[in-house]
């Protein structure tokens, strides 16, 4: 087991469990609709509720993506958003919040062009603290979270309903930031698990692992996100905020449904 880096995510998570609350994770795609005003969005996150920030690096074949996201990365390809841009807009977002976490989602094959080492330099120069590669497993880690760990950059791995006992103590094991624990079986902003069996979930995983648990995927309302922050970490919501940067007023739709679930999030355990 490597050392978990410290960064602003451990930070964060430290603080949520001071105020006895959980955390609103929010998920955005990098370059959507377009760069300013997905630079916008982004900025005005915090404000509006966020704890921490994934943002996406958009690919072609988002492969656990559903509709809405995979929508929002042709938005973003289209508008002429590269890797490149996306750290781009991380050191713009650091030059007014140096607090706020982000993490970088997404998937290898633009990681690998990019070249593993450079990226990572340069993506921590940004100030991004982490990552989740949706479509590195564990026994990938060489390629990328091994690396990602020994640059001082937290890799966050994926469990999900059908991790069964024999495999979830290789996937915690080099993990670190927190545990994504992705509620259904399926892809990103399709069904809705049930407050019981997410609960049964955390408990079990809480069991392996004393990184704190954030649960995505299917979270779209406020008192959905709230049934999540009473049990776990955090609530990570992402297709039901990035289907409104398709909209005739994307910030302010982003923003203001982050108001909302922030404010389900953070009364929760009242």
């Amino acid at each position: 087991m490597r050392r978990r880096p410290e960064t602003r995510i451990g930070r964060r998570f430290a603080a949520l469990g001071d105020e006895g609350r959980a955390g609103l994770v929010a998920f955005v795609t990098a370059g959507d609709p377009d760069p300013e005003t997905s630079r916008r969005i982004l900025r005005g996150l915090p404000a509006a509720g966020a704890d921490l920030i994934e943002l996406g690096m958009p690919f072609s074949d988002p492969m656990a993506d559903g509709p809405a996201i995979q929508a929002s990365s042709q938005r973003a390809l289209k508008a002429g958003m590269t890797l490149t841009g996306v750290l781009s807009l991380v050191r713009d977002f650091r030059t007014d919040d140096d607090a706020t976490p982000i993490i970088l989602m997404g998937y290898y094959n633009p990681i690998y062009v990019y070249g593993v080492d450079r990226f990572l330099a340069d993506a921590k120069a940004a100030g991004v603290d982490g990552f989740i590669v949706v479509d590195l497993p564990p026994e990938e880690e060489a390629d990328f979270c091994l690396p990602c760990l020994d640059a001082g950059l937290n890799f966050i791995y994926l469990a999900t309903p059908t991790t069964d006992e024999a495999r979830l103590p290789r996937v915690v094991e080099n993990a670190s930031g927190f545990l994504y624990y992705v509620s259904i079986a399926g892809i990103t902003g399709t069904g809705s698990a049930t407050a019981d069996a997410v609960a049964a979930a955390v408990s079990r995983l809480r069991a392996r692992t004393d990184l704190p648990i954030g649960v995505g995927f299917g979270i779209k309302t406020p008192d959905q996100a709230a049934a999540i922050a009473r049990v776990a970490d955090a609530a990570v919501v992402g297709s039901a905020l990035v289907a409104l940067a398709a909209g005739d007023d994307p910030v302010n739709a982003v923003l203001g449904r982050t108001r909302d679930l922030a404010a389900g999030v953070r009364g929760a355990r009242r």
